[in-house]
């Protein structure tokens, strides 16, 4: 086989002889996201267009007869025509765009986000059931955004003028575009290792929807979900509502209000102390006084002044009390011993036993008392009892 050795010349007039002579690189359609866009004054357009995984160099010279628009900027999802240009000299190519045309990428992105809210809502990832309080004198907190960002330098500067010991971790993060969301996510993660972070503070400062889309992925909003320390959603301006700030604990409108919802005022609370304290030293000198006043009044009693002469009434008094209880139960003892002399006498008086030495008898028929002649008949047995003996008879009149 013989080797076929060209020059670079004769490989790349070749090269752009095949481009020409394919029809597949003339007129073809072509779709991704914007790159390094720069209009120059010459009049001529330059960017890349990229996907997940390449890129390729784009160029459209005189963008202004072509009706390209002149507002195209970095993550702008669009759709080109036009045509492969190779440069022999160089030996690289680019597309030649004809026509641009922007796709409504956001429409699509809010279509997608609103059924991404329905999913996580149904979770209750939305529900305050799980929104953690914020700690009321956070000693550290953890936050996540870009090291370079304005945000950045408000939350440290509001936290120095709040209450300067509060110490400080910064993740940086990139928090729009490509990798943004990994990054987010990381950090958040990260801060929840430290265990001296009390809270954390994840986002970043105003922009366009499309610049703070990375805080509306799943991602992210599962990332804030699961933060087992309280997280504050801190992203663009009030009238801007992402989803982690509907997952996290607490949503912020700025990353300054975030800092000033987290964290008090030293001053305020030095205020409160001095305060308190004073109320607690002018409520001790009330107590004292007052315990002061009493004292002196009961050294002044008369009771405790004439203590021993009053015990010794007392004393005095009881032994009185007691002779004359003495008095009172020996006169209820004898009235007592009369009483019982006089219901002796009735009872033996009314004994049957007293009737017989009287000379009184008992006649007793059938074991009962006979009161009455009525009560037996001729022939019956009846018992006479008398005083000592009985005497057993028969019954032969009875009158």
């Amino acid at each position: 086989m013989d080797e076929k050795i060209y020059s670079v010349t004769e490989f790349n007039k070749m090269v752009k002889g095949y481009i020409e002579e394919n029809s597949n690189f003339h007129e073809f359609f072509l779709k991704g996201e914007l790159s390094g866009v720069t209009y120059y004054k010459s009049g001529h357009l330059y960017f890349t267009l990229k996907d997940s995984k390449s890129q390729i160099k784009c160029a459209a010279f005189n963008y202004a007869f072509k009706r390209i628009p002149d507002n195209l900027k970095e993550g702008d999802s669009v759709k080109i025509f036009g045509d492969i240009g190779f440069y022999e000299t160089r030996g690289d190519f680019q597309v030649l765009v004809r026509h641009v045309q922007k796709e409504d990428k956001l429409g699509e992105m809010f279509a997608k986000l609103e059924k991404l809210k329905k999913d996580l809502e149904k979770q209750g990832m939305f529900s305050p059931l799980f929104k953690k309080q914020l700690p009321k004198y956070p000693k550290a907190i953890g936050v996540v955004t870009a090291y370079t960002g304005a945000a950045f330098h408000d939350i440290v500067n509001t936290t120095r003028k709040r209450f300067e010991n509060v110490d400080i971790y910064i993740y940086s993060a990139k928090v729009q575009g490509i990798g943004a969301k990994e990054e987010i996510v990381k950090g958040i993660k990260t801060l929840n290792k430290i265990p001296e972070i009390d809270l954390i503070v994840a986002g970043r400062g105003g922009g366009s929807i499309e610049d703070l889309w990375a805080f509306n992925e799943e991602e992210v909003a599962k990332a804030f979900f699961q933060s087992e320390k309280p997280i504050i959603s801190a992203v663009g301006h009030e009238i801007d509502n992402l989803l982690s700030d509907l997952v996290a604990d607490v949503r912020a409108a700025t990353p300054t209000q975030a800092i000033e919802i987290a964290i008090p005022v030293k001053k305020d609370i030095e205020k409160k102390l001095f305060e308190k304290e004073k109320q607690l030293k002018d409520s001790m000198s009330r107590i004292i006084k007052d315990k002061k006043y009493e004292l002196q009044q009961l050294k002044n009693n008369y009771l405790l002044k004439n203590f021993i002469k009053t015990i010794d009434d007392k004393n005095q008094t009881l032994i009185i009390k007691e002779v004359k209880l003495q008095e009172l139960i020996e006169k209820n003892m004898k009235n007592k011993k009369h009483q019982l002399e006089i219901r002796t006498e009735k009872i033996i008086a009314l004994n049957p036993l007293g009737i017989l030495k009287r000379g009184y008898s008992i006649t007793i028929s059938d074991e009962k008392i006979v009161r009455n002649s009525s009560e037996i008949k001729v022939g019956d047995k009846i018992e006479t009892v008398l005083e000592k003996g009985k005497i057993i008879s028969k019954v032969e009149e009875i009158n």
